[in-house]
């Protein structure tokens, strides 16, 4: 049935009204006629969308780049559609081999539980948690028999596999690619036949995976669901994805000043990207903030605030967000010591040098990352530029360090 053409003027408003605030930001919806259909049969029948969205929790943290899909993961909650969240306990075990050079390390059972523990807490600061389908595959999948695994495999040639990025340059390369990993897709294809998802979320490195629910829904006879791609965010740097690995992240669950701080310094050209992907501003006011930056009515330092504000409202509140702003102007604007540093209590040399007392405080990730900072001015003991890396520190109680624009970290001496 053509549920379109089924459609009174009042339904056909909706689904416009849907499919616009549905489609905004994404990247692919593959096939579009049939997501306006999904849609319509929808409104048609009363009946919300089956949403899915596969996780594999395999590092406990979420960043804002999560935000892409979990911002449109709510946009169909309160459009009145029910979400499927799958935690890859099973799959999990496999690791996807998605932009892998090599293969994953395999998760165990404690550690899948410990992430996808984290993950339900910092996903319930954007979507209401409550309102999810939450489903373990290990559930089905661990039920599956062998000859189902074989009728599943059938379908799948080596050929096709082997065009995928990952896999192509891993056999170029002579790298090693286990058969284990080729059953990653089918299995999260699997995921949607079991739960018959009418749509299916996942970022543009996903678009393999996605697509293969189709072909295994097809095999069962099942109506194939609609896949949306969603682009990825590049991080702090503005080059690479964000990632914690990079350290070119916000994290979620950071402090709300370090968030504001950290938005603030992304570049000018990333601004309208993080307003239309991972902001929960409404698409008007997102429009009307491009038209102006375009338009030089909007200097880039204003909108890097509104989109500052907009992340810790967020994820706090607007009355922490406020604090947040006040909090960077005072910092970074008026040169302040900000007065809720976190401390340390010292109980270990008087003297040591400046690179292994960043180090030792784990403020950078290496010594040459701390090298590299003090060339650049980037470190200060009580507001005085560090300018050499074989400076020695005098600790002393209360002693004040700061590592670039963000991190301060006062010393309290043991003894005092």
């Amino acid at each position: 049935m053509n549920y379109l053409e089924q459609l009174n003027e009042l339904q056909l408003k909706e689904l416009e009204k849907q499919y616009k605030i549905l489609s905004y930001g994404v990247d692919a919806i593959i096939p579009e006629e049939e997501f306006k259909q999904k849609i319509a049969k929808s409104i048609w029948q009363d009946q919300p969308l089956k949403v899915k969205l596969g996780l594999d929790p395999t590092a406990p943290d979420v960043h804002i780049g999560h935000t892409v899909v979990l911002n449109k993961l709510k946009q169909f909650q309160e459009l009145g559609h029910t979400i499927q969240l799958i935690i890859g306990d099973f799959t999990g075990k496999i690791g996807d081999p998605t932009g892998k050079a090599t293969a994953r390390k395999a998760l165990t059972d404690d550690e899948v539980r410990y992430n996808a523990k984290t993950y339900f807490e910092q996903f319930g600061k954007v979507i209401d948690m409550d309102a999810v389908e939450l489903h373990y595959n290990a559930q089905w999948l661990s039920k599956v028999d062998f000859a189902e695994v074989l009728q599943l495999a059938s379908n799948v040639t080596v050929a096709r596999m082997l065009e995928r990025n990952d896999f192509h340059n891993r056999y170029n390369a002579n790298k090693p690619i286990y058969l284990h990993e080729f059953f990653y897709p089918v299995m999260q294809g699997y995921d949607s036949h079991i739960l018959e998802s009418d749509i299916e979320l996942g970022g543009t490195d996903q678009e393999f995976n996605v697509l293969f629910g189709r072909q295994v829904q097809e095999q069962f006879g099942q109506e194939k669901q609609v896949v949306l791609l969603l682009p990825l965010i590049e991080g702090l740097d503005g080059v690479e994805k964000m990632s914690k690995s990079k350290n070119n992240y916000i994290g979620i669950d950071e402090r709300p000043n370090d968030i504001f701080g950290k938005t603030m310094s992304i570049p000018d050209e990333l601004i309208v990207k993080y307003f239309e992907l991972a902001s929960n501003l409404s698409i008007d006011e997102v429009t009307l903030i491009k038209e102006h930056l375009q338009k030089d009515m909007l200097h880039p330092r204003d909108a890097k605030i509104r989109l500052a504000l907009s992340f810790v409202e967020m994820l706090y509140d607007s009355k922490t967000a406020e604090q947040s702003k006040k909090h960077f102007f005072n910092v970074f604007q008026k040169n302040q010591i900000p007065s809720d540093m976190p401390e340390v209590i010292w109980d270990k040399e008087d003297q040591i040098g400046i690179v292994d007392l960043v180090k030792y405080l784990e403020l950078l990730p290496s010594k040459s990352e701390v090298r590299r900072m003090i060339k650049n001015g980037g470190i200060r003991i009580n507001q005085e530029k560090v300018m050499d890396p074989a400076f020695t520190v005098s600790v002393s109680d209360g002693l004040v360090l700061q590592v670039g624009k963000r991190k301060f970290i006062k010393l309290k001496l043991a003894s005092s």
